[in-house]
């Protein structure tokens, strides 16, 4: 199953960013994402372990911390990348090292890949939150 964590992410911040000057509870948060407000929490929890959102013990919700024409896609999904763990692309393990195609294939997938996920990275990295929350807003 692939990983939603980055989309939901975004999802939250565009949220956030909707509703400016209010503070957006996670129930309100996972009723929009239509999932658990626990995942909501854990993903407003790495946001802002980021510094991307500012949350408080004992008061609910949470604010952006900066403005969003300088936070891009890019600072979101390094946020809830979860420390490089999660591979855009996975490479099969273990394949047959007496195929010359087995042999030879991981690394060859692996610098193509590696290009792939600096390409998505870069093209990530011009797109701001104020992009996406007015592209949302204009439909």
């Amino acid at each position: 199953m692939t990983n939603n964590r980055f989309a939901v992410a975004v999802h939250i911040m565009t949220l956030l960013e909707s509703d400016k000057g209010t503070r957006i509870t996670s129930d309100y948060i996972a009723g929009s994402v239509n999932t658990n407000p626990v995942v909501i929490r854990r993903i407003m929890g790495l946001l802002n372990k980021a510094g991307l959102v500012a949350t408080s013990a004992g008061i609910a919700g949470a604010v952006i911390t900066r403005p969003v024409n300088e936070i891009t896609l890019y600072d979101i999904y390094m946020a809830v990348h979860n420390n490089g763990q999660d591979e855009l692309f996975a490479i099969h393990e273990k394949p047959n090292p007496d195929c010359p195609v087995g042999r030879n294939i991981q690394s060859s997938l692996e610098t193509a890949f590696t290009e792939a996920q600096r390409a998505m990275e870069e093209k990530l990295a011009g797109i701001t939150l104020e992009q996406i929350t007015a592209d949302v807003m204009s439909r």
